[in-house]
């Protein structure tokens, strides 16, 4: 329960390699996936949770181990944190940056696009808004946590 079955070090770098790939294969999938998890999106994540558990613990299922992977992973989600809040840069890079879907009643296709959302995800966050045409929307805004923010014209 107690005895490793490998170097304590080796938990520790496993679980800062697996947490890098994850951080940027996420990242490379678009801010919708993480912020608004589709059935697909909420498996896929508890399929990669299962996929990637061995290569952290090296068939190792002693307590101490999951105890190490556990303190590593948690100091490697603070420090991520911290680094993004004392660094821009690595806050766009980590991050990315808010993308501008509609601008006074225009749609930008080309963000659309390049985010991977369709009409009908916008469509659901411009009625959730109270909005009901494209038209009448002032700035429609993909946040970096995944949101969609509406912002209506004002009434004449």
């Amino acid at each position: 329960m107690w005895r490793l079955t490998q170097p304590w070090w080796e938990f520790v770098l496993r679980a800062l390699l697996v947490y890098g790939f994850l951080m940027v294969g996420l990242r490379l999938t678009g801010k919708r996936q993480v912020g608004q998890l589709a059935p697909f999106d909420f498996v896929m994540l508890l399929v990669l949770s299962n996929a990637v558990q061995n290569s952290m613990n090296a068939g190792d299922n002693t307590v101490l181990g999951g105890f190490i992977l556990v303190a590593t992973l948690l100091a490697l989600n603070a420090l991520m944190g911290w680094w993004t809040w004392r660094s821009k840069r690595a806050e766009t890079l980590l991050e990315g940056r808010p993308q501008i879907l509609v601008h006074n009643g225009v749609l930008d296709e080309a963000v659309l696009a390049s985010e991977r959302i369709t009409r009908h995800e916008l469509m659901a966050a411009v009625r959730q808004a109270g909005v009901s045409d494209v038209a009448d929307i002032r700035v429609a805004i993909l946040e970096t946590n995944g949101r969609i923010n509406v912002i209506a014209k004002s009434a004449p």
